[in-house]
């Protein structure tokens, strides 16, 4: 494989316009949902000293996950050319720390990292917006699998039930509960503060799958379903800047509203929870 994004257009743009894909990316809370669940997964990953060996995620755990969503961003948003173009630069990126650390990243590794991203975005738009169809999963999965053949991911699923099975083979051989695990919730407490890191603990036991909340100890909180309809509410009401100033940092929320590409137009139902307009 060459890495290369082939298309018929250079131009054109990487995500079609009218793609869940976009949806969920172009949503700051959706988006930070999904980083919710990413940083509950990547404490327990095998090749989570790889994270540590750069220091990205050690140092600065909140810093590294806006970049992230930025490169992510960069892909969903831009043309071809300019996706193949981020796509390099992060396949550069990979290269510089193998050769610091004289090794490669294993292939399952990148594998369970477009993986969990895969599966967050499923989940996380599911919580806030409702489950996906059929067909936006088949969406979701290949743009993100057009994503890995441009990071020269190796052995993806052709389709997306196939990938839900290798998802959960990836994910029971390669989690476990580690030292890097209790460091990472560390530096996650102390970047959040106490009542912060409570509330990032209860996302995460009402995102991830059973089997990561049982290794992370997580359980859901009876007022846990009832906060989540009460931040649809706000949603629906324009009062997601209100709830984002009480649970984010202040030095973060700018970055956060950045992350907004989708219409704020919004309707709700009892029932369902918001809906775009």
């Amino acid at each position: 494989m060459t890495g290369e994004v082939r298309g018929p257009s250079r131009t054109a743009p990487f995500v079609a316009p009218g793609s869940v894909v976009r949806t969920i990316w172009g949503d700051a809370d959706v988006v930070l949902l999904v980083f919710a669940g990413a940083a509950a997964e990547f404490a327990l990953n095998r090749a989570v000293d790889w994270l540590f060996f750069t220091g990205a995620i050690p140092a600065d755990p909140i810093g590294r996950l806006f970049r992230t969503a930025a490169y992510a961003q960069e892909i969903v948003f831009a043309s071809r050319a300019t996706a193949e173009r981020t796509l390099a630069r992060i396949r550069a990126a990979h290269s510089a720390v193998e050769r610091a650390r004289d090794a490669r990243i294993p292939d399952w590794a990148h594998r369970d990292v477009l993986y969990l991203l895969i599966d967050y975005s499923e989940r996380a738009h599911a919580l806030l917006r409702g489950p996906l169809t059929p067909e936006q999963r088949n969406d979701l999965y290949d743009v993100f699998r057009r994503v890995g053949n441009g990071l020269d991911v190796q052995q993806l699923p052709r389709a997306y039930d196939d990938w839900r099975v290798d998802r959960d083979r990836h994910m029971r051989r390669d989690l476990a509960y580690g030292a890097h695990t209790s460091a990472l919730y560390a530096r996650y407490r102390a970047e959040l503060g106490a009542l912060r890191y409570t509330l990032l603990r209860r996302v995460q036991s009402l995102l991830v799958p059973p089997f990561v909340a049982d290794l992370l100890g997580l359980r859901r909180s009876a007022w846990a379903p009832a906060a989540v309809r009460a931040h649809r509410a706000a949603r629906a009401l324009r009062l997601a800047p209100v709830v984002r100033a009480a649970l984010v940092p202040r030095q973060y929320l700018a970055r956060v509203r950045e992350m907004d590409r989708v219409s704020g137009r919004w309707s709700f139902s009892a029932s369902t929870g918001p809906r775009t307009a």
